[in-house]
């Protein structure tokens, strides 16, 4: 019996992520849960890699929440407080949580790739590149 009460569970494999998603230079993200792969309504999840000695480029996630656990890697996630910088330095097992329209970046200051499992409030993949960390001034 299918029902929009009584789906069935879908399976990604590892190998088939898409890098069909939005990106930003520096990182490959790569889209597991959406809309597009299974169907999903509320949540987009997938991952990103980072390569030794790389940053991101500075951008946001729109409306979306996004949680993030760090997988491998000690990768930095860097934003704006006011007129202040402010570095999280994480590794493996770490969560860090973005709030909606927070410009922010990755970079990996290490020498082996940092890798992120990403999980937003939203089945796009939201992705929204900016000039800066402060947007008012670019």
């Amino acid at each position: 019996m299918s029902d929009q009460w009584h789906q069935g569970l879908r399976h990604v494999r590892g190998a088939e992520l898409s890098g069909d998603t939005g990106q930003t230079g520096g990182m490959t993200r790569l889209e597991a849960i959406s809309g597009k792969t299974v169907g999903s309504g509320k949540v987009w999840m997938g991952e990103t890699h980072v390569a030794p000695a790389t940053n991101s480029g500075d951008h946001h996630h729109g409306e979306a929440e996004t949680a993030i656990y760090v997988k491998s890697g000690h990768p930095v996630f860097v934003f704006a407080d006011g007129d202040d910088e402010v570095r999280l330095e994480t590794s493996p097992g770490d969560y860090v949580f973005v709030p909606p329209y927070v410009p922010h970046r990755e970079e990996n200051p290490g020498d082996e790739p940092a890798v992120v499992i990403i999980a937003r409030s939203s089945q796009e993949g939201i992705v929204v590149n900016l000039p800066s960390l402060w947007p008012d001034r670019a």
